[in-house]
């Protein structure tokens, strides 16, 4: 069920939803709904044997790919009417390698985005998690409603804003002028109404991540477990979040992984966004001091002004690599990058220092950026697109462009290193159509216990999200990381996979307030 009529507008100028929680809907639609639960998946092999043949064994385990079986779960478009269109949801499974009586059932992942797909990141290779889990777990994931196999879809004008904000680089966003804006929200406007082309206002409406969770329970249903196991990374703790609030009785085990928040605004959301991303840049300036073979930094006072004249050197000249120019902008974008990895740092320390010393044809240098230029995703336009259709949906979203000029001027000095970006990038919100927004007060007052994860230098999804979200589900209890990179479990910390591990085999939850120190 959503809101069709036009938009209502209250004293803050913001759009007006509607908020339907999973509870209270007439019987018809009940009946309706019920038809959806009791498939069967009808499981296939996700490569044909030619495609295995041509195929380069998997890093770790040879024949996760031979084992991987795809499948489909149907939904309804709208939970709110099931009579409706229907979506072909793509599931993967890794079956559990264990014997029958190790069995536990599935495991089901989401990587977060909102965007990631979830069948292709099976397909890209092994999980890197425990023995123990994959003997004692089928390893399932999904590609949720208009991501990937899932109905994914592209908008026309994914990239409308790119010319717009380029002219404002580098200039501070309280000094964007009237005109500069309006250019920026007329762009905005294009690349929401270019969504609305490309897959309808009425499907808009139901991306939300409600109802995601609602096809989440459809899946754990066809899976046959009468309970759900669950581990979601950044976006995916939103998920788990609402599903233990909407089915409580039919949860099991959550890890939430990089807690997301739920309930601010677009712009709040995204300053805060940057103010963790200005954690983690200073966490990666103190390794890169204290412990990093080679630094370009003096100090911790002198690292602004050192960092400053390295990109003030790739605005004047530019690393050429793969027929594409590496300037300050890109590699602002690749050092983001590169904090969501803890390992990656000691090489980010290292280009850096090469860099600010002169040696961009060094090999090292070479040899980063081009890793770095290969690994850009093939097809940005759709993730992009996923993206914002969930944050507009799953959040409240402010009409007036000058909210956003001012959010991004508020960003920008909680993040001097790199700007207020962030908050433009939600912009095209202002633009989108009604749609169903998730449950506000969430609490999961009658789920089972809940492991939240957060790390402390976490630079996409700031540690204070992960302690919020524990305080605000009441069974959850929060384990820290005390390192850097975004998420932690499964990322090769014996400390945290034991600890995450004891939780997903036996309910075990770490003591209150534990932590696993960094590994640098």
């Amino acid at each position: 069920m959503r809101c069709t009529g036009g938009r209502v507008l209250g004293a803050a100028g913001l759009a007006a939803v509607l908020v339907v929680t999973a509870g209270f809907a007439p019987a018809d639609q009940w009946d309706g709904q019920r038809t959806f639960y009791g498939q069967h998946i009808d499981w296939a092999p996700c490569f044909t044997p030619q495609e295995l043949a041509a195929a380069e064994p998997a890093e770790g385990d040879p024949d996760w790919t031979a084992r991987l079986e795809c499948g489909t779960v149907t939904v309804p478009v709208d939970h709110g009417d099931p009579w409706g269109e229907t979506i072909e949801t793509a599931v993967v499974r890794h079956p559990a390698q264990g014997t029958l009586e190790q069995h536990r059932g599935s495991l089901v992942f989401n990587f977060g985005g909102p965007g990631g797909a979830g069948v292709e990141r099976f397909r890209s290779g092994p999980l890197p998690v425990s023995r123990q889990i994959r003997d004692s777990f089928d390893l399932v994931s999904f590609d949720p409603r208009g991501v990937g196999e899932s109905s994914g879809f592209t908008c026309s004008e994914w990239d409308a804003m790119e010319e717009p904000l380029a002219r404002v680089r580098g200039v501070e966003p309280a000094q964007v002028s009237e005109e500069q804006l309006r250019e920026l929200d007329r762009a905005a406007g294009r690349f929401a109404r270019s969504c609305v082309d490309e897959v309808g206002a009425d499907f808009l409406a139901t991306m939300g991540t409600v109802n995601v969770v609602r096809d989440l329970d459809l899946i754990r249903d066809a899976l046959g477990d009468p309970k759900l196991s669950y581990v979601g990374y950044s976006y995916g703790t939103h998920i788990g979040a609402l599903y233990a609030e909407m089915f409580a009785e039919r949860t099991r085990a959550l890890v939430l992984d990089g807690a997301v928040q739920l309930e601010r605004d677009v712009i709040a959301g995204g300053m805060e966004q940057s103010e963790g991303a200005q954690i983690a840049w200073e966490a990666f300036v103190a390794y890169c001091l204290d412990g990093a073979p080679e630094c370009p930094f003096t100090g911790a006072e002198q690292a602004p002004t050192e960092a400053e004249a390295l990109l003030a050197g790739l605005d004047a000249d530019p690393i050429a690599v793969e027929g594409q120019t590496i300037g300050r902008h890109e590699m602002l974008a690749l050092l983001r990058d590169s904090l969501y990895l803890e390992r990656q740092w000691e090489g980010e320390a290292r280009l850096l220092a090469r860099i600010a010393a002169g040696d961009t044809g060094d090999d090292f240098v070479q040899a980063y950026l081009e890793r770095y230029v290969a690994g850009q995703e093939e097809d940005p336009g759709a993730t992009e697109s996923a993206f914002t259709a969930v944050q507009c949906a799953d959040h409240v979203r402010p009409t007036d462009p000058r909210s956003y000029r001012k959010g991004a001027q508020r960003a920008a000095d909680l993040s001097p290193f790199f700007g207020g970006g962030e908050v433009w990038s939600f912009l095209p919100c202002a633009h989108w159509p009604d749609t169903e927004l998730a449950p506000t007060g969430v609490n999961a007052l009658m789920a089972p216990p809940i492991l939240v994860i957060g790390t402390l230098n976490d630079p996409a999804t700031p540690y204070v999200w992960a302690e919020e979200l524990a305080d605000q589900l009441v069974t959850a209890r929060l384990f820290t990381y005390e390192g850097g990179g975004h998420t932690a479990y499964a990322g090769g910390r014996a400390c945290v996979d034991g600890a995450v591990d004891a939780y997903l085999l036996e309910g075990e939850l770490p003591e209150a307030g534990a932590s696993c120190p960094g590994e640098l």
